[in-house]
């Protein structure tokens, strides 16, 4: 109850934003964009997959296109007693993984070229474990939502940079002046951001034990998630911040120093040393 209450907020403090900067957008059309984000609200649940999908141009792949992962999901989800996902495949060279979906009866995970090249079988068995864990939890869904609200309030944050840059600093009597548009137009996807990590980093935690005890082998996850780390700093992608949160670990390289606290993922340090302190838990055991 109190992860749904959380997620109800946390969906509704996007909406809220959304309004609001297109509100500044185009001042007197509040209604309108109140309607469009509940609007994005119904379509994201319905085809926030297909939307996210879509975005990083993921192709469907058959067991005998890609046997060895139809293999892997196959058997996890039969483990994890949750409907079998459809698989797809990335065209992008960044090691990386995703699921996304409304529920796990109508779910898929996405894999990249660049992961298939540079795992072991034991490696992404670890990793599609932790896919499947989000499907198991019902992650999904939020996840994929919030990067859909998300992505719209950055659209629209561009917009009104654009708007402010080439209507100059003038204030209109109903709406913000030059400057005080650019401001929100910083604020409001860096706000959008925060919305998502408040839940974010939390799920992965989740995911990466739910992930290593489903696999049986919290040490494939900690040691894929070291190739990782290095293969996304070697190939950097062009992955939106509105849906890093939705990727195993985030596709945004680089990210140190100040804009580390505004990742939607917990430090991958962190992460490695607990999968490898559950696996130590383990032979002890």
């Amino acid at each position: 109850m109190h992860n749904q209450l959380k997620t109800l907020a946390l969906l509704a403090a996007l909406s809220a934003l959304l309004v609001g900067i297109g509100s500044a957008l185009a001042p007197g059309y509040a209604w309108g964009f109140l309607v469009l984000a509940l609007l994005m609200n119904l379509a994201s649940y319905f085809w926030s997959d297909r939307i996210v999908l879509a975005m990083y141009r993921a192709r469907p792949v058959t067991p005998e296109q890609a046997p060895e992962v139809h293999e892997i999901v196959g058997e996890l989800s039969a483990r994890a007693h949750v409907a079998r996902p459809r698989v797809y495949v990335i065209p992008s060279d960044q090691p990386n993984a995703f699921a996304t979906g409304r529920n796990p009866e109508h779910s898929a995970v996405a894999v990249t070229e660049g992961i298939l090249r540079i795992l072991t079988p034991r490696e992404l068995r670890g990793v599609l474990a932790h896919e499947l864990a989000h499907v198991h939890n019902r992650d999904i869904l939020i996840t994929s939502v919030a990067a859909a609200i998300a992505t719209a309030i950055t659209y629209l944050a561009h917009m009104l940079q654009f708007a402010a840059f080439f209507g100059g600093g003038r204030r209109d009597d109903d709406g913000p002046s030059g400057l005080e548009a650019i401001g929100l137009a910083i604020v409001a996807p860096i706000a959008a951001t925060l919305l998502q990590l408040a839940l974010s980093r939390s799920r992965e935690y989740q995911a990466d034990e739910s992930g290593a005890r489903l696999a049986g082998d919290p040490e494939a996850l900690a040691s894929a998630l070291e190739k990782l780390e290095r293969g996304v700093a070697l190939n950097p992608g062009a992955a939106s911040p509105a849906t890093a949160s939705l990727f195993i670990v985030s596709p945004l390289a680089g990210a140190g120093g100040v804009m580390a606290l505004f990742s939607t993922h917990p430090p991958l340090a962190e992460r490695i040393r607990r999968l490898r302190a559950l696996a130590f838990a383990g032979r002890m055991a």
